[in-house]
């Protein structure tokens, strides 16, 4: 569910000391600019000058009220809402994505009487106590192991699985295991109270279930009298291009929606959405802080720039272009298995080669341990084997940035494939051009035309007022 920060090895043998950020650049404190490709909280670009300027208006007339219903409270709850199903009507505003899924847990076992919890393997759903019991990433790498409330499913990886794409039942099979697993649980006398996912999973490397998955998995875990909550934090907004939500593009509607920071350009605010007769369910629900003004200040000026800017629509546009790509250097590159996603929610799957499909951890960390120093891109790691280049950037994410992505990559694989080893060169490189033009750049601004090293001059967001 969290996602957004910068990890891996090569982050620790080489930390950043980043100061100051704008639009989908960091810069460090030697005032080297860094293209960020993982802050995907900053969702419609770092210090983004209407929302610093919301931020500051609301500070200065109201933080918070507590017990008090305010303008701007009221104001933002109907434009989110207005972002989902009818049925999706009711909106509970917390602090963080864990704050959420764990209100969605109490929302799920308060309305269904019930204890237990349906997760993918590998699943992440946040770090407090009762969320770290239903993430195997988490509890597997703990004294605790697994509680006999929390029952496992495989997650629908269609490249590396059990059920591969060239499966045109993989979707129904995926599903069949699943209710194996909870028919043996339903034996020992287990009740399901919900089940748990990221529609687009992230946490797992970008896995991106086949069309007609969560229908048939939707049905099974609601026959079983369960509810079905979706974990958006790191897929909502408008970041896959296709539709505002993930879980759109599979024609389900959960009975429960989480997201997180990304509603706050990575300020401290998350929501839950769900019906009326969950919500009256759980009874009295408050958040000191959930819902502030300042908080939804900010929320507000995060939905109107992802409208007025058309970022959902630039996400599909570069996000496709990109992905065609990337699936040209899979062609070029023996180390690169598969390439998979939407939008700017993106996963360059590594491996040791093509026939094994065998997960390559250690030449992805040095893969972006290079983009980093020598061509100044931040990239990160995901899914079980951490062999999975995760790309999820800033909305504000362009067709030039993606070209220097592309060309960065190619330069980087090159220089394995000619050393034929896990290891790169950290000498000087050529940035090649790409094999395809990355489409119409047309639309770029004419500050942006210099490559990714080239120093640019921009307005300063201090300046905003």
């Amino acid at each position: 569910m969290d996602g957004g920060g910068y990890c891996g090895h090569h982050a620790v043998t080489a930390p950043l000391k980043i100061v100051r950020a704008q639009k989908q650049y960091m810069i460090d404190t030697m005032g080297i600019e860094y293209l960020d490709c993982v802050s995907n909280i900053a969702h419609v670009g770092h210090c983004h000058p209407q929302v610093v300027t919301a931020a500051k208006n609301q500070m200065a007339t109201l933080g918070t009220a507590q017990g008090f219903m305010n303008e701007s409270l009221n104001k933002y709850v109907k434009q989110l809402v207005n972002h989902l199903p009818d049925v999706l009507s009711v909106c509970y505003l917390v602090n963080s994505g864990s704050e959420a899924n764990d209100l969605a847990l109490r929302l799920a076992r308060s309305y269904t009487n019930r204890k237990d919890v349906v997760v993918y393997d590998e699943a992440y759903h946040g770090n407090l106590g009762n969320l770290i019991d239903i993430s195997p990433k988490t509890y597997k790498r703990m004294a605790q192991g697994k509680k006999n409330f929390v029952h496992v499913i495989p997650y629908p990886d269609t490249y590396r699985g059990a059920f591969r794409d060239d499966d045109p039942r993989a979707a129904e099979k995926y599903v069949m295991e699943a209710e194996r697993i909870i028919s043996q649980a339903t034996i020992s006398g287990s009740s399901i109270a919900c089940l748990i996912t990221e529609s687009i999973v992230v946490n797992c490397g970008v896995i991106i279930p086949p069309r007609n998955y969560y229908r048939l998995l939707y049905n099974l875990i609601r026959e079983a009298g369960g509810l079905c909550i979706a974990d958006e934090v790191q897929t909502a907004l408008g970041r896959t291009g296709e539709s505002f939500w993930a879980f759109e593009h599979y024609g389900v509607i959960p009975d429960i929606v989480t997201t997180g920071k990304p509603l706050g350009n990575g300020h401290p605010m998350a929501a839950v959405i769900t019906t009326r007769e969950i919500a009256d369910s759980l009874g009295e629900y408050y958040s000191t802080y959930g819902g502030n003004p300042v908080a939804c200040s900010i929320g507000m000026a995060v939905l109107d720039v992802i409208e007025n800017e058309k970022l959902m629509q630039s996400a599909k546009a570069v996000g496709k272009t990109l992905l065609e790509n990337l699936a040209l250097l899979k062609d070029k590159h023996e180390c690169l298995g598969n390439v998979r996603g939407t939008g700017l929610c993106l996963g360059i799957d590594i491996v040791e080669n093509k026939a094994s499909r065998k997960p390559a951890r250690e030449l992805t960390q040095s893969i972006i341990y290079s983009m980093k120093e020598r061509h100044h891109i931040l990239l990160q790691a995901q899914g079980p084997n951490q062999n999975v280049i995760t790309v999820t950037p800033p909305m504000c994410f362009t067709q030039l940035n993606a070209r220097s992505l592309y060309t960065a990559l190619d330069s980087v694989l090159t220089a394995c494939s000619h050393h034929g080893s896990h290891s790169v060169e950290m000498g000087s490189s050529v940035v090649q051009r790409p094999v395809l033009s990355l489409g119409d750049l047309g639309n770029l601004d004419e500050e942006e035309v210099e490559g990714p090293e080239a120093k640019r001059q921009r307005t300063s967001y201090d300046d905003v007022d």
